[in-house]
């Protein structure tokens, strides 16, 4: 059953979607001062990471300083052994001349 809708009713009701409103808009305002926490919170996070991103760059300044001895051992350890083999067949080669000669 419909009732009518009289000039009251109809004032009743923009009232009340008035304050309903009201209170939504409360309820943004209060999401907005999260957000502005929230940024506040980004700002001291961006910081840290700035901190973070000096601590690799001095990361990888040792890392190369390593790599660059790394390099120097391996060139260390190769012409050892290429000292030691040719030692080796030197030592064969005179072994090889010495029992030729005992025969």
């Amino acid at each position: 059953m419909r009732e009518s809708w009289t000039d009251e009713r109809l004032d009743e009701f923009g009232k009340r979607i008035d304050e309903r409103f009201d209170r939504v808009d409360e309820r943004f305002d209060e999401v907005d001062r999260r957000f502005a926490h929230v940024d506040k919170r980004f700002e001291q996070m961006d910081k840290r990471f700035e901190q973070v991103d000096k601590r690799f760059e001095q990361v990888d300044v040792r890392l190369e300083r390593i790599d660059g001895r790394l390099d120097s051992v391996g060139r260390a350890m190769m012409f050892g052994a290429i000292a030691i083999s040719s030692t080796m067949i030197a030592g064969f080669g005179a072994m090889v001349a010495v029992i030729a000669t005992k025969l």
